[in-house]
């Protein structure tokens, strides 16, 4: 496909691996909302160009067929690309509105691994705000407890995360979301970098408990 001028040029400023997300915040502040030329950068394939194309786009014209089409070209990139570009579709495009959250909230048994993967992370980020957490905890849970035995990696560890929250911010669930933790064993010899916190959940739990005791 053909790049208008405008596209050409902006295309050529950012398809470098030294880009930076600041760089490309900056530019998409100048442009601000362009669908159009969202889609010819999307069209590229290029990383950055197709995170360029995600701060630009018109989030009234994201519907789920068009979702399904951005989520078959990001599986096109390696591990680490695709889940940065989904989980920017979702902070940036997919949680701004009412119609895109709620296509979130339908995603549990997409036969997109990336769409399932969004409805937990979306689900684990509601509470890891620190709002109140909504009413449907044990509802997660048990599906968390049924199921993360059973899926892909980059799911597991949305369900994880989200399971952490609860434990995390509601102390009625904590022992439950610790036991999960030690029954699975996932992420028990994972080594985490140095400052973060561990994905095993009665560490992460803990160790979160923790800090905001002492907030």
């Amino acid at each position: 496909m053909k790049l208008s001028e405008k596209a050409l040029e902006i295309y050529n400023q950012i398809k470098d691996e030294q880009t930076k997300l600041g760089d490309l915040r900056k530019m998409a502040s100048a442009i601000k909302k362009d669908h159009e030329l969202a889609l010819e950068l999307w069209n590229t394939q290029n990383y950055f160009a197709q995170q360029l194309a995600i701060l630009i786009m018109d989030k009234k014209l994201l519907n789920q067929e068009i979702i399904n089409v951005l989520c078959n070209d990001i599986e096109k990139h390696s591990k680490v690309e695709k889940l940065n570009l989904m989980d920017w579709l979702m902070a940036n495009q997919l949680m701004k509105d009412k119609k895109t959250i709620a296509l979130i909230e339908s995603w549990l048994d997409s036969t997109s691994s990336l769409q399932r993967r969004t409805f937990w992370y979306y689900q684990g980020r509601l509470r890891w705000v620190g709002q109140t957490p909504p009413p449907n905890s044990e509802e997660l849970l048990s599906l968390i407890e049924n199921r993360i035995e059973k899926e892909i990696e980059e799911v597991q560890w949305a369900m994880n995360f989200t399971a952490a929250q609860i434990g995390i911010f509601q102390e009625e669930y904590r022992n439950r979301c610790i036991t999960l933790g030690e029954k699975t064993g996932l992420y028990k010899d994972e080594v985490a970098p140095k400052n973060c916190t561990p994905n095993y959940l009665p560490n992460y739990i803990s160790i979160q408990v923790e800090k905001i005791k002492k907030q």
